[in-house]
């Protein structure tokens, strides 16, 4: 069972997929699952936290392996395994500086699958072992139960976003380096160039030296420079729906209204150009 005091430091969790690590350490002591989301650059541990790859719950064919899997109980076999339960909060960590915002991903598709209590930790793997404070303890494999209860509020699909091009409302956000931007293909993308009439906005733009949001109103004012404000809905992209889903993290938790587009350029750049086009600059 869920403590009282879990429960309602839970709720505060809502609209909030970002927390500071001194709040992750809270969660933690109070019995969240660790999600440790680095990969490949991993330096150091925290005892308990479990491994997680984005990769473990999308398709492997090369033009959909940004979309999530859709058989929900093999999703439910990978969440269970990973120790991944519907009713306990989670605390997801990267390495931002070095790393592709995998820790966002991570809790964009638990939020997407109904689990409304999955944070990221803002300054990830070193904010939170400078923290201090109690480590997490194993989550007994018995107590682990997952239901997949899908919510598209933070998704959209490419006919859906082809369909919306060009409405007044609309912000379309490419999160990617420059480079990839302006038609480079560095990571399997079979067409260059970016979305028509996408704003770019490199995701790790907003963070300082140490994987850290900048300060509140450098952001909105960053953002407010292209033209993205509460007001507008808001469209975000990458190669595979990786830093864009880093990014609808942290909109979301600013109050945008955002959807990641999971597919991104894996998935466009497969698809007619005719009917799904791009820009080069």
């Amino acid at each position: 069972m869920v403590a009282p005091e879990q429960a309602d430091a839970s709720q505060s969790l809502v609209n909030r997929w970002m927390v500071s690590a001194d709040e992750a350490r809270s969660l933690i002591e109070q019995g969240a699952t660790v999600l440790d989301a680095r990969g490949g650059l991993r330096f150091g541990e925290i005892e308990g936290a479990v491994p997680i790859s984005w990769k473990d719950f999308s398709p492997t064919d090369p033009t959909s392996r940004g979309n999530l899997l859709t058989d929900e109980a093999e999703l439910v076999a990978q969440l269970q395994a990973h120790g991944i339960s519907t009713d306990r909060p989670v605390v997801v960590f990267g390495n931002l500086p070095r790393g592709w915002g995998e820790e966002g991903r991570i809790v964009w598709m638990l939020r997407s699958l109904g689990h409304t209590q999955t944070v990221m930790v803002n300054g990830g793997f070193q904010a939170l072992t400078a923290s201090g404070g109690s480590l997490p303890t194993v989550l007994d494999p018995s107590e682990v139960t997952f239901e997949v209860r899908r919510n598209d509020e933070w998704s959209i699909e490419k006919d859906a976003l082809r369909s919306a091009l060009g409405s007044d409302d609309l912000v379309v956000v490419d999160t990617r380096e420059p480079r990839e931007f302006t038609g480079s293909t560095p990571y399997g993308e079979q067409r260059g160039g970016h979305v028509p009439g996408a704003v770019h906005l490199y995701f790790k733009d907003l963070v300082d030296a140490d994987g850290k949001l900048l300060p509140e109103q450098s952001i909105f004012d960053k953002l407010a420079s292209l033209n993205i404000t509460p007001d507008k809905q808001i469209v975000v992209y990458c190669t595979g729906g990786i830093r864009s889903g880093w990014l609808v993290a942290v909109l979301t938790t600013l109050g945008f209204q955002s959807q990641n587009y999971a597919g991104s350029m894996w998935e466009w750049s497969a698809a007619s150009p005719a009917e799904y086009p791009l820009e080069v600059e």
